[in-house]
């Protein structure tokens, strides 16, 4: 076996590693580094078709790593005291509601949140008004047997992003990273709401 081989191989292992490894920055990572030694074997084989496919592969594999390092990044830094969550935008589709719709009822099967964008709404039950850089919706994804715990109207007409709950546990398998600092944001919010409601302009007041 020369030396060519050893890369040619050292590509094929790193390939097989990368299609075993369930977290998504890792695998990415180990990918790059694939590709890499498989370029350098296609080139000094001269197929130019190996060389082609993996310069190919390289820029989307690229473009994920970023992304994925991008979402633990600005999620760690939500978790630690910034609770903006437009980090979430490239990950939901933006719906517009007119004043009057109905986003769900208490009861609902909870199966997405919602990242206010512009307009108001409103938690009837909860005499709630949720405006523009809030979230809701997020609890029914943790909540027994996923139901709503109250009903979400649109009093003003404006823009919501939706994020499915299967999205959420997608990022979340992906990268448990992004699970960990997420479940921490939830709960920082969740304190936040509860606190609300202990200050005595705010007595009786329930939290979604």
């Amino acid at each position: 076996m020369n030396w060519i081989e050893v890369i040619g191989y050292l590509g094929t292992g790193l390939t097989i590693a990368s299609t075993a490894m369930s977290t998504m920055i890792p695998l990415r990572i180990v990918a790059l580094c694939a590709s890499c030694a498989v370029i350098t074997y296609g080139f000094l084989i001269g197929s130019a078709p190996v060389v082609l496919t993996e310069m190919i592969q390289i820029p989307f594999n690229a473009w994920r790593l970023y992304q994925m390092v991008r979402l633990v990044r600005d999620t760690e830094k939500a978790a630690s005291g910034d609770l903006s969550l437009d980090w979430l935008k490239p990950f939901g589709t933006s719906r517009r509601f007119r004043a009057g719709d109905v986003l769900f009822l208490k009861g609902d099967k909870a199966e997405e949140m919602y990242l206010i964008e512009s307009g108001r709404f409103r938690i009837a039950e909860h005499g709630l008004d949720v405006k523009a850089g809030d979230i809701v919706g997020e609890l029914g994804m943790l909540s027994p047997g996923n139901l709503r715990t109250g009903s979400l109207a649109c009093v003003e007409a404006g823009t919501a992003l939706c994020l499915s709950y299967s999205e959420v546990k997608q990022l979340y398998y992906q990268n448990p990273e992004f699970g960990f600092y997420f479940l921490k944001l939830t709960s920082e919010r969740l304190f936040q709401g509860a606190a609300e409601t202990l200050r005595p302009e705010n007595a009786g007041t329930e939290v979604l």
